[in-house]
């Protein structure tokens, strides 16, 4: 899909059907005509098209002095759904790259993504406040900006998602919950790798010598650095949290394990005693008081079973089992 957008002379944003320079051309997930189409016709650079278009490409900023186009790819935050299920909880946080084209000759800035995301529909729906595609650096930052508030929403819904799981897991220890610690974690360690890689990108975007900066865009992209700085705390605590939480949870399942293990231990134990005595009955050999019918028949079985229970006991309570 490529779509074209441009700021008017009323200061909105809206659809246009051919790119014009000042436009903001916008592409996600491109057919192979797409894809021929901003080669030849737009003249991207089919390396910068192919960086865009790998999904494990790493956050970076690059410069082609021949064609004077300069290339930004930065990772943003999405959200795992169980297909069919988009209202529900996220099974699990990801990051995507999200690919930016500066194209001064043109005079037009190209947005290249994978999938469908928040971060180009809000800018394409007009959610943002002062979106202008007329200003390339402006619209890279307020695009950076919008990745950098996503992160801090997903972080709390992690922090959220969390704190209710481990209420259900202190209730009853079972694998679904554990799971879900589980794609939390993992969702921690996709946003602390992507926040640190867009950390340096950004820092060598505020060296300004790839794309100039002027004063109101110097204080636009220092807010996008405390976000993104904020982002890298707030993953790192949670992360350190969550981390703490399953090692405790795993300390408890072993521990009720050796639990279970005990008891079974005991139990056995106790139970072979009777065994081994009563299985004397069936040899031929003399046994106490079976000369004396009323005692060899009740009273001796019972006194057996009385200090098995009693030795059983005994032992629950010096393994603390039993108070």
């Amino acid at each position: 899909m490529i779509e074209y957008y441009k700021t008017g002379a009323d200061g909105k944003t809206a659809l246009v059907e051919a790119p014009e320079p000042g436009c903001w051309i916008n592409v996600v997930d491109p057919t192979a005509e797409e894809r021929a189409l901003l080669e030849n016709e737009l003249g991207v650079l089919p390396e910068f098209l192919r960086s865009a278009l790998d999904e494990e490409e790493t956050s970076r900023i690059d410069y082609d002095d021949d064609v004077n186009q300069i290339f930004v790819i930065v990772d943003y935050p999405t959200a795992k759904f169980t297909p069919g299920t988009r209202d529900t909880l996220p099974l699990q946080y990801d990051t995507m790259p999200l690919s930016m084209v500066f194209m001064p000759d043109k005079n037009q800035f190209v947005t290249v993504s994978l999938h469908e995301n928040l971060v180009t529909e809000d800018m394409a729906k007009g959610r943002i406040r002062g979106v202008d595609t007329r200003y390339r650096t402006r619209f890279l930052l307020q695009l950076l900006l919008r990745i950098s508030q996503l992160y801090l929403i997903y972080l709390r819904r992690i922090d959220r998602l969390s704190s209710n799981t481990e209420a259900r897991l202190h209730a009853s220890v079972r694998n679904e919950e554990l799971i879900q610690m589980l794609n939390l974690e993992k969702s921690l360690v996709y946003f602390s790798t992507s926040l640190k890689a867009d950390e340096v990108t950004l820092n060598k975007i505020m060296h300004g010598r790839l794309i100039p900066l002027y004063e109101e865009d110097q204080d636009l992209l220092e807010d996008v650095l405390v976000e993104i700085h904020q982002a890298i705390e707030m993953c790192n605590i949670y992360s350190n949290t969550l981390s703490g939480t399953m090692d405790a949870f795993a300390s408890v399942i072993s521990n009720n394990l050796n639990i279970v293990m005990k008891v079974l231990s005991v139990i056995t134990i106790v139970m072979a005693i009777p065994n081994i005595i009563f299985g004397f009955y069936g040899m031929n050999v003399a046994l106490p008081f079976e000369g004396v019918p009323f005692v060899g028949t009740w009273v001796f079985p019972v006194l057996v079973t009385a200090v098995c229970c009693i030795v059983a006991a005994y032992i629950f309570k010096r393994l603390g089992m039993w108070h």
